[in-house]
């Protein structure tokens, strides 16, 4: 009896191609996709945004194609909870999250295995460019990151665990570049092979995060004072939420000198600003944190760490502290590591684990 895939299908090339390669390895396959939200109630009607109408269609084409099942699965209701939710609340709180790390964690990887287990699938298998590795020396699984390293997304996956890795592949990771799997897709004369990467937040293509959020949560948040660092007023904010650490451009303010955003003082409802060298610090505080081998660290280790997705790694150390969060020192001082971003460490390729950023010391 062969083993059973749940294939997780966005309608692009990519999830195809990993849908081909599973079903040419020889398992029993069903593509699924996750129907997230309703275009009109987010404002999204760009053809790079995800979750599109047609995007299902390209789906269905693909698996049409292949000779699998295909499924819809409505999401809606956990995804406003799970993903804009948390999105709007961190903001509120004068963060700045990455909502495509929780739609992976909490959507791809939670509600969709769940189901999976359900239809007594064996694997999850999506387009994500990472590797998963079983050490027979230490029996545990290991997260890698992609061949193609420009187009690696272990960062976005630092949060899976041990029993998620043991049924979780990610057929793309092999390739050595996006070109490679371009290829296959027209190969297999896929519908979307030339079909663009879906880009920025799905749920936020036609209006700025600062209005989506006020339209969602309808809510106004109100101007305030842009300050510097000892507290001079130096203008008005138009919002909080509308402002991110290390933001130049679109501040509205005629300096003599360019000033950054270097943080917010939510209590007092101000904008804090500095020149760049007020933006760099080597101490960050991480919670929230997920050690991929199920084993915080017993004492502290070298690393490299990413503290948001696009960054380079950089080397550093890490410890677990006595409340169980991690505390990041790097050697070289980073600019605008921002709260609510991800911070990711590893080792090599491989994820050693990764958390929240709370705080920068």
């Amino acid at each position: 009896m062969s083993k059973k895939a749940l294939i997780a299908m966005s309608g692009g090339g990519d999830s195809s191609v990993a849908a081909a390669l599973t079903v040419e390895a020889g398992y029993d396959c069903i593509g699924v996709t996750m129907k997230l939200y309703d275009n009109g109630d987010v404002n999204v009607s760009s053809e790079k945004a995800c979750c599109t109408l047609s995007d299902t269609e390209d789906a269905a084409s693909v698996c049409r194609r292949l000779g699998i099942p295909y499924r819809v699965f409505n999401f809606t209701d956990d995804f406003g909870k799970e993903v804009i939710g948390r999105f709007v609340a961190a903001y509120k709180r004068g963060d700045t999250p990455n909502p495509c790390i929780d739609c992976n964690r909490f959507m791809k990887f939670q509600k969709l295995y769940m189901r999976a287990e359900l239809i007594e699938c064996d694997k999850i298998v999506t387009g994500h460019y990472a590797r998963v590795e079983f050490d027979e020396q230490s029996g545990k699984y290991k997260l890698l990151k992609a061949k193609s390293l420009d187009k690696d997304q272990s960062y976005v996956l630092y949060f899976l665990n041990q029993q998620q890795l043991a049924h979780t592949d990610f057929p793309l990771g092999r390739f050595e570049s996006k070109e490679e799997v371009r290829s296959l897709a027209r190969d297999y004369g896929f519908v979307n092979a030339k079909k663009h990467d879906s880009q920025d937040i799905c749920f936020v293509q036609n209006e700025s995060y600062g209005d989506f959020i006020e339209r969602y949560a309808g809510l106004k948040f109100p101007e305030g004072d842009f300050v510097d660092q000892n507290g001079n007023v130096l203008g008005r904010h138009k919002g909080l939420i509308r402002y991110t650490v290390g933001q130049r451009k679109g501040l509205g303010l005629s300096l003599p000198a360019p000033l950054y955003v270097k943080g917010k003082d939510m209590e007092h409802n101000r904008v804090i600003l500095s020149p760049e060298d007020g933006l760099y610090t080597k101490n960050v505080v991480a919670n929230d944190f997920n050690f991929v081998s199920g084993e915080p660290f017993s004492k502290p280790v070298r690393v490299t760490a990413k503290p948001r997705y696009r960054a380079k790694e950089a080397p550093a150390a890490a410890e677990v502290r006595p409340d169980g969060t991690v505390k990041i020192v790097f050697d070289e001082p980073q600019r605008a590591v921002t709260t609510g971003q991800a911070i990711v460490l590893y080792d090599g390729d491989e994820v050693m684990g990764g958390g929240t950023i709370i705080s920068t010391e």
